[in-house]
């Protein structure tokens, strides 16, 4: 699965308000629910916040990963959201959030999720990609990006392989 089948345009918002982790999460999943019309917002919060309660998902230089599983969820999806202000997460860091990039996924999809946020990590490993997405205007041009992105990715992947 890639990357621009689980953070679709409709789930990206380029203008945050929440200035503390639970008001994001709060304001993520909200947007969540109502595109995708599910009632199920309290359990997709309480989720984030379980996994939330082991360790911060605020990894490093003002992105946060978080993620949940709840068997709720019919897929693997993914929201993303940029703060321009920062957002106050606990980061392990201790510096505000700016992009933070959010996974809800059945335990089913254990396997899928765990790939998601290994690809997740190979993208954040690239500078200009948090500065491409956290100066975007908007979804589609973050999906852009993100396609962008994860095009060269596969492109780099087939030319480093042995022909046959």
């Amino acid at each position: 699965m890639l990357l621009s089948e689980v953070f679709l345009p409709e789930f990206m918002n380029c203008d945050l308000k929440g200035c503390t982790k639970d008001e994001v999460f709060e304001e993520m999943v909200d947007q969540f629910c109502l595109i995708s019309k599910k009632n199920i917002k309290k359990e997709v919060i309480a989720a984030l916040q379980e996994r939330e309660a082991r360790m911060s998902t605020g990894v490093q230089h003002g992105i946060a990963i978080p993620h949940g599983k709840t068997a709720v969820i019919d897929g693997v999806f993914g929201i993303l959201g940029v703060s321009k202000q920062g957002v106050d997460y606990g980061s392990l860091d201790g510096k505000r959030v700016h992009l933070i990039l959010m996974i809800l996924a059945p335990p089913v999809e254990a396997g899928t999720h765990l790939h998601i946020l290994q690809q997740m990590a190979n993208f954040l490993r690239k500078p200009s990609f948090y500065t491409d997405v956290v100066n975007a205007k908007d979804g589609e041009t973050v999906y852009a990006f993100l396609k962008s992105y994860e095009d060269l990715e596969l492109d780099a992947g087939k030319s480093s392989r042995p022909s046959t």
